[in-house]
């Protein structure tokens, strides 16, 4: 018979391993951080061994948590393979698809008629986050970084990114015709990628197109890249703005490019599990996928 833990302690043990976060753990499974420490300090108890270093900050693992890691994470992989085979290998279930609320929203949403259309057989459930979620939790990421992420098929496209305007905001301000006029108009920023020092954000632009004339400042930063859309087309500044996101505002005339500089950006790749038991019906949404691209 086997002595195992409560599940309840491992899923938490797994959770602040990797994310090397209480606090983080605590978020993702719905719980409290105590809670998160009282489940840890169980699993230590029947370890008999301490599996994190708490102190100094940050969180670390001991040697023991780093060896509990791999095979506990693999052990709740497989529990979710197993699933996920029995539990949705229907030919009507929802195929969950993940990405960026920006991306869903602005690129994703309005060309999801075409897949209808082509598989009206199976319907998706799209799930806009920033947060990479588990393996139980999507059948396909649309994952957004520089270099190609674990797992991750051809890149789909890479953008770049450019300071857009709504047609109504200039009309106030006048014309904008070099980085220094700019500085003359509120400027918009969203800071999810706030943590890389690579993204592209305005402080990087200014430099790369040359620097501004006058000082310039943030007048509205946003969490979320959508809301950061949304301030932007309803007139209230520049914001520094992904050409595939807004794709269609830039097209329809919404969205105006206030230069043509722009800073390269990141690709957006297809990821999803190679033993997945839809792979089939993956590979032809990622075809689709390809489709849409290449029609704009």
């Amino acid at each position: 018979m086997r002595r195992l833990p409560p599940l309840g302690a491992l899923r938490a043990f797994e959770a602040a391993a990797r994310r090397l976060s209480f606090k983080d753990a605590a978020e993702e499974l719905g719980l409290t951080p105590t809670a998160i420490s009282h489940h840890v300090r169980l699993l230590e108890d029947h370890c008999g061994v301490k599996l994190f270093r708490r102190r100094p900050r940050p969180l670390a693992l001991t040697l023991a948590g780093e060896k509990l890691l791999p095979g506990l994470r693999s052990g709740f992989d497989a529990f979710a393979a197993a699933l996920s085979s029995i539990g949705r290998a229907g030919a009507g279930a929802p195929l969950r698809v993940t990405s960026t609320n920006a991306f869903a929203s602005r690129w994703l949403a309005p060309r999801l008629g075409g897949w209808r259309a082509s598989h009206p057989g199976v319907p998706l459930s799209v799930i806009g986050t920033d947060r990479i979620l588990r393996p139980d939790e999507v059948d396909l990421a649309i994952r957004y970084a520089r270099s190609p992420p674990p797992g991750a098929e051809r890149e789909l496209f890479r953008d770049r990114h450019y300071p857009v305007y709504s047609r109504h905001l200039v009309a106030a301000g006048g014309p904008i015709a070099s980085p220094a006029d700019l500085a003359r108009y509120p400027l918009i920023q969203y800071d999810w990628l706030a943590k890389d020092p690579t993204s592209p954000n305005w402080k990087r632009w200014f430099a790369a197109a040359g620097g501004a004339a006058a000082p310039w400042t943030i007048a509205f930063s946003f969490r979320e890249e959508a809301h950061a859309i949304e301030a932007a087309l309803a007139g209230q500044g520049v914001m520094l703005c992904s050409d595939v996101v807004v794709a269609d505002e830039l097209a329809s005339g919404a969205l105006i490019k206030a230069l043509d500089f722009g800073l390269s950006g990141y690709a957006f790749y297809p990821v999803f599990a190679p033993d997945h038991p839809r792979r089939e019906i993956l590979d032809a949404f990622v075809h689709w996928l390809r489709g849409m691209v290449g029609s704009g």
